[in-house]
């Protein structure tokens, strides 16, 4: 791991959700906020499927058929199963903003839907790593590169270098 001390006008570590930049140095109540995220997030998850449930059992209660049952049982599941890998790919890599204006409408009803898979997937990602962090850390590592090879490269005045072209006199 590269030393992550940002130089004056050095790029800043973007923020992750409950974590803020707690993530660059595992500093400020990292490990708790982490133990946190895992356990509220698998809580909500918890939740969500005890409320689909009780839908569920309404739909038994009126007696609308098995077929409905299972259409509404393999509905949630496949949202679920596409949320959750639509929220663990964007722990590992940004969306492209080309695919993201056309992609992210028609994904909001999806996301809504698998809610329950969303969640499982943080749940896991936190007991990895503050969800993203890797992704984060691969960007601003490689920002600090880039900011420190401009730094180093920009020695002296780069003005005074260029050569004047001969038979001109300035005047």
């Amino acid at each position: 791991m590269s030393d992550t001390h940002t130089a004056p006008g050095g790029p800043e570590p973007e923020e992750i959700r409950f974590f803020g930049t707690t993530w660059l140095r595992h500093d400020g109540g990292y490990a708790l906020r982490r133990i946190a995220v895992a356990l509220g997030s698998l809580a909500l998850a918890a939740l969500g499927a005890l409320i689909l449930r009780f839908g569920f059992q309404g739909l038994e209660f009126g007696d609308v058929g098995p077929f409905v049952g299972i259409l509404a049982v393999g509905g949630f599941a496949i949202c679920s199963a596409l949320a959750f890998r639509r929220t663990w790919e964007g722990f590992v890599r940004r969306p492209d903003p080309a695919d993201e204006r056309t992609a992210d409408k028609s994904a909001q009803s999806l996301m809504l839907i698998g809610f329950v898979g969303s969640l499982l997937a943080y749940f896991c990602r936190s007991l990895i790593e503050a969800p993203g962090e890797r992704l984060r850390r691969t960007e601003y590592e490689a920002a600090l590169e880039r900011h420190e090879r401009r730094r180093t490269t920009r020695t002296g005045n780069p003005a005074a270098k260029k050569s004047r072209p001969k038979g001109k006199k300035r005047g």
